[in-house]
């Protein structure tokens, strides 16, 4: 828990979180910008599935790698200069797949653009954790995360249109020209904390101690410390399993599917995309409202019928006989809609159960886990269309793409299954159930959701 912040003037803290989380806009049409224009990629770099597959799985590998050191770097020096260097690599990274001549040197930019993405949204969290009064935090993390989506938006239509009408160079050249402009913004705007603080204050919800936090920190001990506690864990989890579907649906394959395996249009296939997107921001605030009001019951309530309703809309859609009807794939949309927000639900967990001092290393745990999810996903979807002999737009099949995206369930029961091992495990740390020996004398074990103590 962060000590309450003094009266900050209302335009200064807006004007920081709005660079901020329009940085973090800029970051997601980045981080998606192959989303509508996958097959142009395709067609361009001469890639079968598994190598344009490779396009986002290593961009994931590469954001997912860098969570935690991100989180460290921003628990010693701050949003500022982190939220900079992340913005400036993203820049960097779309200059050179603008002129990339094949498919390694895009790989690489890629690359470049998964490290400066990872900074983006950590950082933006930790202007949210130590601007904003601790009572406001559920809230403007759900704020930004809905707005983020926004990027999404941008990525599918502008992006394809902008390319369509021009060529790849400056289509992608836009964008990093646009990343520059942010580069210079981040850094003139964001702060480390308000200008009527000299320091970072956090208080330990375990000890009480207050600490001052400064760039002495021990690095390891805060991974240790973080990861250490299960209420951190159930954070990785939840964020692992809710929202990699939509995340490598969105990211690369939903758009094939939907034209050349479900035979749609791509107009019909970009509504059904901000359909998605739409869904996502109105979901987002329902989703948090839910989430504060019933804290012991997150785990219940709201992340893992979040698994069950993807769960179940994704069946149906892979076993319909046939191509799909339209309202089925709008249900689906819906569906893959509310991983988003209730991925967000693992940042409240990160953030009740760390203090200050390494909150942004237990946000970087946590955000590893849904992208770590979904490079898995994307990479298990474009070998199952290889193995299956449909690598390339012009073998792709409505059959091929179903029998690829079963490749999810195991990722889904994998993770709720750990969500349900750590929301015990957090129970019995915080003295809420008897710890598992009652268990093994036959007694029956009550895995309640975990306790939100700041709530």
């Amino acid at each position: 828990m962060t000590s309450a912040l003094q009266p900050v003037r209302p335009w200064r803290l807006w004007l920081v979180w709005g660079v901020g989380v329009a940085a973090y806009v800029l970051s997601v049409t980045n981080r998606t910008s192959l989303a509508a224009v996958g097959v142009d990629a395709a067609v361009r770099f001469d890639a079968d599935a598994s190598t344009l597959s490779m396009f986002a799985v290593i961009q994931l590998f590469v954001y997912g790698a860098m969570q935690i050191p991100v989180g460290l770097l921003l628990d010693r020096f701050g949003a500022r200069p982190i939220i900079t260097a992340g913005m400036f690599l993203m820049a960097v990274g779309q200059l050179v797949l603008a002129f990339a001549p094949d498919v390694g040197t895009a790989i690489f930019a890629r690359m470049l653009l998964g490290a400066g993405d990872a900074a983006i949204f950590p950082s933006v969290l930790r202007v949210v954790s130590v601007w904003f009064p601790e009572r406001q935090a559920p809230f403007m993390v759900q704020l930004t995360g809905i707005t983020g989506q926004a990027g999404q938006l941008l990525a599918i239509l502008p992006m394809a249109a902008l390319l369509h009408a021009t060529s790849w160079t400056v289509a992608f050249g836009t964008l990093a020209g646009l990343g520059v402009l942010f580069t210079v913004l981040t850094f003139a705007v964001i702060r480390n904390h308000p200008p009527d603080r000299d320091a970072d204050v956090s208080v330990n919800t375990e000890t009480g101690a207050i600490r001052v936090v400064t760039s002495s920190a021990d690095l390891r001990e805060g991974f240790r410390e973080s990861w250490s506690h299960p209420g951190t864990r159930l954070a990785f989890w939840s964020h692992f399993t809710t929202p990699f579907s939509g995340t490598a649906f969105v990211l690369l394959w939903g758009f094939p599917f939907l034209t050349v395996g479900e035979g749609l249009t791509p107009a019909m296939a970009s509504l059904i995309f901000s359909v998605y997107v739409v869904f996502g921001m109105v979901a987002g605030p329902v989703i948090g409202v839910l989430s504060s009001r019933h804290p012991t019951r997150r785990s219940r309530m709201l992340v893992l019928p979040i698994i069950g309703i993807q769960v179940v809309a994704w069946l149906a859609v892979i076993l319909w006989p046939g191509s799909s009807p339209l309202w089925l794939l709008f249900v689906l949309a819906f569906a893959m809609s509310t991983g988003g927000p209730g991925s967000m639900i693992g940042f409240d967990h990160a953030r009740t159960h760390n203090p200050s001092h390494r909150l942004s290393t237990a946000t970087g745990i946590t955000n590893v886990g849904g992208f770590l999810a979904a490079l898995l996903a994307i990479l298990f979807i474009g070998i199952a269309m290889d193995v299956q002999g449909a690598g390339t737009p012009d073998t792709y099949s409505l059959e091929a793409f179903r029998i690829a995206f079963l490749t999810q369930v195991p990722l889904w029961l994998l993770g709720a299954t750990f969500i349900v091992i750590e929301r015990g495990r957090t129970r019995v740390h915080l003295g809420l159930d008897e710890p598992r020996r009652s268990r093994r004398r036959g007694g029956r074990p009550n895995l309640g959701d975990e306790t939100d103590a700041a709530s």
